[in-house]
């Protein structure tokens, strides 16, 4: 958005005049006297500019002080929340160079270059990017905090993938010759195309937020692929011959058997990603063209989230709470891979992490690392599995006690065991919703007295996309959502606030950012353990979803699509194993 202080439609360049920024903002009553002295006292303490000080202390904000600049300079201010660059003119002003200089081509107009300048007084930056394009140039105002997310956003690093897969295939020629050397790449060896490549990736997709890397060998390519809010999107296709590096690499850092191509594994190792340390969680598995690997991306610097952020409508939270301070009992949290089932448990953990109680976990992996809380890490290999990690719990005194998954009937019969004699016990199962969760305990074989007796609550849930908020606009109903609308009983369709994201380059053209829980939870009254006790799944499924009615996934997906937070598309898809179940 540009504000009516200039039009662009010459060549702008900043005054070759000293403006003292204090001064400026003083004149036109963005801050008083008092303020400025405030701030440059503190500037002279701390040697920091001004602006950055004005900002953080609160006196002014970002976009108060770009827009005081651009009618001072008579040039535009632009709103970079609101604008969208030209992603086709980004690469003519390289990513160190933006951030250095604190500046962005945004358009070309009238045959020269628009760009954005958080600090178009700084006659050296100007000089430099000036020189930088060949052709001319206008100057735009915009506040440096938007500048440097949108170079985030928008600056990817598709082409240095392309360029370095290229290289690598290069590199690699015929032979495995070049394979096996990569078995010596140590810390001296960062400049080797396969170290940059995969470095490069990793800083690509922690740039777009994708929580998953998938390298994929197939017949005539290799695939890399990136989760971004649980969709899959294909980042670049390389030479197939690069795989086997790729993954030898891999293995070396995450100190698996290089040897073994037949036999899935799993691992973990750390990277650093402009100075933030990320955990990986890396799986290899062979396949009919060669190893495929996925990771899972971890940043250390994620805390995990508290019950009051999760989402929960304020009438389910408080049951849930009720349920975590029992003093003993089965609390499961269901629902399909990637639906977010360990922040929620952490999240309880963190509400029942206090001096005066034990808390224990046994997990594989070990996700987060929680102060004050014992975390035992599975580990198959050398036979220290979830069974037998819990019988030593047991006698380590615990008050409650996490159980990653409930992987096996041994597992589940020892935590139910656990769950009946003073324990409280969390844990997860892979099912489709709430109702079908002790049934499926009763599938693998636990008594059915012991289910009844020891599962307290189930929660269920997923994760729906966002819309957009940069490119959300009004939807219509289409014929199909109505007809879905009527199958569940959702009234008022008109009334409702329906939008849908348009695609923009905040989103990657998707028109949705970002994910947010549903859930629906189930207590086990005495109605339903006595059907639990009786062995009858049928008659407890369907007293438990009609002690559901109105508060399931649905029901909460569609709220979130009528109050414009998610898109009815996607509160069906979200819905759609809850009535398939």
């Amino acid at each position: 958005m540009l504000t009516e202080s200039a039009t662009p439609t010459e060549t702008k360049q900043p005054a070759r005049q000293k403006i003292r920024l204090g001064d400026l903002l003083v004149e036109q009553k963005v801050i008083s006297s008092a303020d400025l002295d405030i701030a440059l006292t503190a500037q002279k303490k701390s040697g920091r500019r001004l602006g950055r000080i004005i900002v953080e202390s609160g006196l002014a904000g970002e976009n108060d002080i770009a827009q005081a600049l651009a009618r001072q300079l008579a040039i535009p201010f632009v709103d970079l929340r609101k604008f969208s660059p030209d992603a086709s003119i980004l690469q003519l002003l390289p990513e160190t160079q933006a951030r250095r200089f604190r500046a962005m081509p945004l358009a070309r107009r009238d045959g020269s270059i628009f760009v954005g300048m958080a600090d178009p007084t700084d006659l050296f930056a100007y000089d430099e990017v000036a020189r930088l394009f060949q052709e001319g140039i206008q100057l735009a105002v915009v506040a440096e905090g938007d500048l440097l997310a949108a170079i985030d956003r928008l600056y990817r690093r598709t082409d240095d993938i392309h360029g370095l897969t290229e290289e690598l295939a290069r590199d690699m020629g015929e032979s495995e010759a070049s394979i096996i050397g990569l078995e010596a790449l140590g810390e001296g060896q960062a400049d080797a195309p396969v170290v940059r490549l995969l470095q490069t990736v990793f800083e690509d997709a922690l740039q777009v937020g994708a929580s998953d890397v998938h390298i994929e060998p197939q017949e005539k390519h290799l695939a890399i692929r990136f989760r971004i809010d649980g969709m899959l999107h294909p980042q670049t296709q390389a030479d197939l011959k690069i795989a086997p590096a790729l993954a030898l690499r891999l293995k070396i850092v995450s100190g698996l058997d290089i040897s073994e191509k037949r036999l899935p594994q799993d691992g973990r190792f750390a990277v650093k990603v402009r100075g933030r340390t990320v955990d990986v969680r890396l799986s290899t598995m062979p396949t009919q063209y060669g190893e495929s690997v996925v990771m899972r991306l971890l940043s250390q610097g994620d805390t995990p989230l508290t019950l009051d952020t999760l989402g929960m409508p304020p009438a389910m939270l408080e049951r849930f709470r009720a349920i975590l301070h029992r003093p003993n009992g089965l609390v499961l949290v269901t629902g399909p891979t990637g639906s977010g089932k360990t922040t929620t448990l952490y999240a309880a953990l963190g509400e029942l992490n206090e001096p005066g109680t034990k808390i224990i976990t046994v997990e594989d992996p070990v996700e987060y690392r929680l102060a004050g809380v014992n975390q035992v890490q599975a580990n198959e290999k050398i036979d220290l599995s979830f069974s037998r990690v819990l019988r030593a719990i047991l006698r380590q005194d615990p008050d409650v006690i996490l159980v990653g998954e409930m992987r096996d009937p041994d597992t589940a019969q020892i935590a139910l065991r656990a769950a009946m004699t003073g324990h409280l016990v969390l844990s997860t199962l892979h099912t489709n919703d709430a109702a079908s969760t002790p049934v499926r305990l009763l599938d693998m074989g636990v008594p059915a007295f012991m289910v009844a007796t020891s599962v307290q609550g189930v929660l269920a849930q997923r994760l729906v996309r966002k819309v957009c908020g940069n490119c959300k606009a009004p939807h219509s109903i289409t014929p199909q959502e109505r007809v879905w609308l009527g199958r569940a009983h959702a009234d008022d369709q008109t009334e409702a606030a329906y939008v849908a994201g348009q695609g923009c380059d905040r989103c990657h053209g998707t028109g949705y950012a970002g994910r947010r829980a549903i859930h629906e939870l189930l207590e086990i009254n005495t109605v339903l353990a006595e059907s639990l006790a009786r062995n009858s799944p049928a008659e407890f499924v369907a007293a438990a979803r009609s002690s559901m009615a109105g508060h399931g996934l649905r029901d909460q997906a569609i709220a979130l699509a009528r109050t414009g937070v998610t898109s009815l598309a996607e509160a069906m898809r979200a819905s759609a194993q809850d009535e398939t179940s």
